[in-house]
């Protein structure tokens, strides 16, 4: 690890804790609280530590795809932050990273969608692997999986390319069994408690993107 890769942790790091912040305050509670800070903000800051690093690690040596894939990993830490405080995904922060995985493959600054078949196979991916995820989530009831969710998928999928999206279903899936299981045995939830997918989807897509280099 050398000094890049620590000031770009760093970086994130205090991204992270900004994003915790806004994710306090927005969107606005319906009783106007603002939450202090607490474990969601040391989650946050975490994951923003290691986007960061292992953003700069990776996609050093590509200026452009660098500058491209960070706008992304600020937002996807943002919405990691409102998730984990307000179970929420917006709209506002989800739906521009469908535009920016289109942007992305035009001016040919995406590392991951580089040729038309790779746009065609991540927009099949990005479409199908969602309605999947809604089909599976009924007999769970309403609100099993949230529509964010599904929209941060579609953008997943046209930045990231469709091994990449699948990755990022797989490693959110586990990730969040594990977390499950452990609260359970720690008794902090029970089979009826909700628990937001969105923070582990997007784990799954910081390490689908970041956790290989591009190829």
């Amino acid at each position: 690890m050398d000094l890049l890769t620590i000031v770009a942790g760093a970086a994130g790091l205090a991204w992270g804790l900004v994003a915790d912040r806004i994710a306090a305050r927005w969107p606005p509670h319906d009783d106007g609280s603002v939450r202090p800070a607490d474990w969601r903000t040391t989650a946050v800051a975490i994951a923003g530590a290691l986007a960061g690093g292992l953003l700069v690690d990776r996609l050093r040596l590509e200026p452009a795809s660098l500058l491209y894939i960070g706008v992304v990993v600020v937002l996807l830490v943002l919405l990691f932050a409102t998730d984990l405080d307000q179970r929420i995904l917006p709209d506002v922060v989800t739906l521009p990273l469908v535009g920016i995985g289109v942007v992305g493959f035009v001016a040919g600054i995406g590392p991951f969608v580089e040729t038309p078949p790779d746009l065609a196979w991540a927009l099949a991916a990005g479409i199908a692997l969602p309605l999947l995820l809604l089909v599976v989530s009924i007999p769970f009831g309403a609100g099993a999986i949230g529509t964010g969710d599904l929209k941060l998928l579609l953008g997943v999928g046209l930045i990231a390319g469709a091994g990449r999206v699948v990755v990022t279903v797989a490693v959110g899936a586990v990730a969040a069994a594990v977390a499950i299981a452990v609260l359970l045995v720690a008794r902090r939830i029970t089979l009826k408690s909700y628990v937001p997918y969105g923070p582990f989807l997007i784990a799954g897509a910081l390490w689908a993107m970041l956790g290989s280099r591009p190829g």
